[in-house]
């Protein structure tokens, strides 16, 4: 599956044009490491990746504190390969999830097809789930210096606050297996819900109800990765 990346503006395509790749590989990543030195505003395209056409329900405040910003210049530069080589590796190790480079960080979609998923009504992490999980755990380890968002979504099958309750569940389960089953540090997690609110797919469709049924894993730089980059960079 090939890494999705948002369209990032014509300047931003006129300048990568200036440069000679040798793989379309190469050049996907330099999509994404030259992203950040142009664009240097606020992160709201990871938003759209989670919540779709519902930015500004549910109550997204303190998602979008934890996204933050998007780092400018050379920085921006050195924080985009970083991103970049962490989202190959996820992509490579969990083949089934949706793996999206937005702004300055990773999107990860869980669906009921791509590795983590419940059975109905239920919010227990199964065997399946687990594994890919592991995986992921392994490479959160690896690039310690990011912090992580599990929110968690529903179809409208059932009551509103019945699927606000299942989503909360989920995501709390979620986050839960990475800090007390694999012990990485909580501190790190951002953990939010929105039941049946935020749809991507058409609810009125068995397609649709089953994009729905998701949970979001967005990986962001800290910002020691910030001040580090701002650093090696001469910022």
């Amino acid at each position: 599956m090939k890494t999705l990346i948002k369209n990032i503006s014509i300047l931003a395509f006129a300048m990568l044009l200036t440069f000679s790749f040798s793989s379309c590989e190469a050049t996907k990543n330099a999509n994404n490491k030259q992203k950040g030195a142009v664009i240097g505003a606020a992160g709201g395209a990871i938003l759209g990746a989670i919540l779709g056409n519902n930015i500004g329900k549910g109550g997204n405040g303190e998602v979008g504190a934890v996204i933050g910003g998007v780092v400018g210049g050379a920085a921006g530069v050195l924080i985009g390969s970083k991103m970049d080589k962490q989202a190959q590796e996820i992509e490579n190790e969990i083949p089934g999830a949706e793996v999206e480079r937005v702004d300055d960080g990773i999107v990860i979609t869980f669906d009921e097809n791509s590795g983590v998923n419940f059975d109905t009504g239920k919010y227990n992490i199964n065997a399946t789930s687990r594994d890919n999980l592991d995986k992921l755990t392994g490479i959160l380890q690896e690039y310690s210096d990011t912090n992580v968002l599990v929110i968690g979504h529903t179809d409208s099958v059932g009551s509103d606050e019945s699927n606000m309750l299942l989503s909360e569940r989920r995501a709390k389960a979620v986050t839960n297996y990475f800090t007390s089953t694999k012990g990485l540090g909580a501190n790190r997690f951002t953990t939010n819900w929105y039941g049946e609110q935020t749809p991507i797919g058409d609810n009125a469709t068995t397609e649709g109800r089953a994009q729905n049924r998701r949970v979001n894993i967005v990986i962001v730089p800290n910002e020691k990765m910030k001040e580090d980059a701002k650093k090696e960079a001469g910022n």
